[in-house]
């Protein structure tokens, strides 16, 4: 794999909420390799919830494969539900989802959700939440692979319209559907946090 300066990054690391299940399309599938080989040129490490399945799997094989660091972190009662294939990287084991949560945040300088399902769209929200309670102070980013996300994007349309998120934090959070041009994006929100 070619790289160049442009290629550097100001994020040591990234952390990637995506689904354990691969989900239908293989656009999804598609985007995990492709947002882990951008994660890899611009030397970013991976920080992702440790499990060796579904879109986690994919993205973590790739990175590691390629040479970047991984860094899986996991609820002991998902390890049989979610370590169902050979692990790459670093393997950190947490007693429940509010630590792999906070050491996830801990552990990253920004986050990035892939499709996937109640698991990531919670940890995404929340996030997002925490960033709006400055509780962190780090770019977050929807991968909306096929329009994954454009529901979600018309639900927090709805609620500014409404009066319940307000038009600044509705900026709390970029997205795009290339992992290069969400990642480049990330890195301009960065400089103006």
């Amino acid at each position: 794999m070619k790289e160049s300066n442009a290629d550097q990054s100001r994020f040591r690391s990234i952390c990637v909420f995506c689904g354990s299940s691969p989900g239908r399309k293989k656009s999804f599938q598609d985007a995990a390799v492709e947002l882990g080989m951008e994660l890899v040129q611009r030397k970013i490490d991976l920080v992702y919830g440790g499990g060796s399945i579904g879109l986690m799997g994919l993205i973590s094989h790739t990175v590691h494969h390629w040479g970047g660091k991984v860094l899986g972190i996991i609820p002991r009662t998902l390890m049989r539900k979610e370590l169902t294939g050979e692990t790459v990287g670093e393997v950190t084991i947490v007693e429940n989802m509010h630590q792999r949560k906070a050491e996830m945040c801990c552990r990253s300088d920004a986050f990035i959700a892939l499709p996937g399902g109640y698991g990531t769209l919670e940890e995404l929200l929340e996030v997002i939440s925490w960033a709006q309670l400055g509780i962190h102070n780090k770019p977050v980013g929807l991968l909306n692979v096929d329009g994954y996300y454009n529901s979600l994007l018309v639900l927090i349309d709805s609620a500014v319209n409404e009066g319940f998120i307000t038009p600044t934090h509705r900026r709390l959070f970029v997205y795009s559907s290339t992992a290069k041009e969400l990642v480049q994006k990330l890195e301009a929100r960065s400089l103006s946090l």
